[in-house]
């Protein structure tokens, strides 16, 4: 490693270079440093539900060493290029890892599209559902066609959360502690109607859509078929929908409510299969934490969002070990392709040369029991509570220095990405 970058990659057994700093990690494995294209900082305007100084420093202790940040839950949203500038500026002095930016598209932002994407956003954010916050509405389908139409004619990146509200608003809305009932008022037939509207119009326009945590198991041939077909269209999913289980979520407990929600098992063996064929292209955290007073037992009212930043590669490593996947698999679904996807590619998400030297030093045979206490997150809220894991992050590295070890964490060094011209 020489200037932050890796400029060779030797035999085991090569000799040391001269001027080189040796490090010996025994039995522990070296991955490239993991890339979350899904975080939710809420900074500025809501930063008693996270932070960048804590987001930041959670994803360093998890392995992760770049995220990008959604443009909305901060205020202002990241939907203009002053209100880009605006976050850049809060989150400079305080990230650990890198961070990138994502926009907004809005209703009544399509001139606001491209001056986002000239000052380097990867791409923009939509909902076809409401958001949850009144500053980020919801795109319905004239505009989304306005939206999209914009922004494949720049070459831009739209990403959508895919729920259709026409089918919400019909499904039973009981409310309560019943997990059950909460499940049942987020169908599956929401995410397939509003993913099969989206695959048509990236179709029609020749766009590059994303779609953003994908929870429905039956959603994928339509996937499979769009992509044989040629529509430049991407998927990922989250470690909630590939650990967790409608089956096991307590009545009561919001700690486990996100939207699209956690589905039962066999949805769940779906989404691992999808995963493993590359019909799902990757796996981010879409770490949406808010302060605990907002997750209250009622699932109607309760804040829609699960915390994961710091666990998301023991929690998928856990699991896919148990179904015969190998850290390569991890790597791929979780740094690599996550690069790729916002045009990082060549810098990071392998250890190759040319590449950033962002490491992340795991143990891969360690468990360990999850204590909410121990986590770097503004609001210790978490559904992966008493779980034991496998996999512990000793250390983690952003251009070859170590930023996090045993719990300490140097100062911030991360630096503010911008998309690739």
């Amino acid at each position: 490693v020489a200037a932050g970058k890796i400029t060779a990659v030797l035999p085991h057994d090569a000799e040391v270079p001269a001027g080189a700093r040796f490090e010996d990690f025994g039995d522990d494995v070296l991955l490239p440093g993991l890339v979350d294209t899904h975080v939710h900082v809420n900074d500025p305007g809501r930063t008693e539900w996270e932070g960048f100084w804590t987001a930041t420093r959670a994803a360093a202790a998890g392995g992760i060493t770049t995220l990008v940040d959604m443009p909305l839950n901060s205020l202002p949203p990241t939907t203009t290029a002053d209100n880009l500038r605006t976050k850049r500026d809060v989150a400079r002095p305080k990230a650990h890892i890198d961070v990138g930016f994502w926009g907004g598209a809005l209703p009544d932002n399509v001139k606001d599209l491209r001056p986002l994407h000239e000052a380097g956003v990867f791409g923009f954010k939509a909902f076809l559902s409401p958001s949850g916050v009144e500053e980020f509405p919801e795109l319905d389908q004239e505009q989304l066609t306005r939206s999209l139409a914009e922004i494949a004619g720049f070459g831009g990146l739209l990403i959508v959360h895919a729920e259709d509200p026409h089918h919400l608003a019909a499904a039973p809305q009981k409310g309560g502690q019943k997990y059950a009932d909460f499940l049942a008022s987020r169908p599956r037939d929401a995410e397939d109607t509003a993913i099969e509207s989206l695959v048509a119009q990236a179709r029609r326009l020749d766009a590059r859509v994303h779609v953003l945590h994908l929870s429905s198991s039956d959603a994928l041939p339509l996937i499979a078929a769009a992509k044989a077909d040629g529509v430049r269209l991407t998927v990922e999913t989250c470690p909630h929908y590939l650990t967790l289980t409608a089956e096991e979520v307590p009545d009561g407990a919001s700690e486990f409510k996100c939207c699209p929600p956690i589905r039962e098992a066999a949805n769940q063996d779906l989404l691992w299969q999808a995963l493993a064929d590359g019909t799902i292209d990757c796996v981010v955290t879409d770490h949406s934490p808010s302060t605990a007073d907002l997750k209250t037992d009622d699932f109607a009212t309760a804040w829609g969002g699960i915390s994961g930043l710091q666990l998301s590669l023991s929690a998928v490593w856990t699991e896919a070990r148990r179904r015969g996947h190998g850290l390569e698999d991890v790597v791929r679904w979780m740094s690599s392709r996550t690069a790729e996807l916002v045009g990082l590619g060549d810098r990071k998400g392998a250890i190759a040369p040319g590449r950033d030297a962002d490491f992340a030093v795991l143990a891969p045979d360690e468990t360990f029991t999850v204590d909410p206490a121990a986590l770097q997150h503004r609001n210790r809220v978490t559904a992966y509570a008493g779980k034991t894991l496998s996999g512990v992050v000793k250390s983690t590295w952003l251009r070859g220095e170590r930023i996090v070890a045993a719990g300490e964490f140097t100062e911030p060094t991360g630096q503010l990405l911008t998309r690739n011209p």
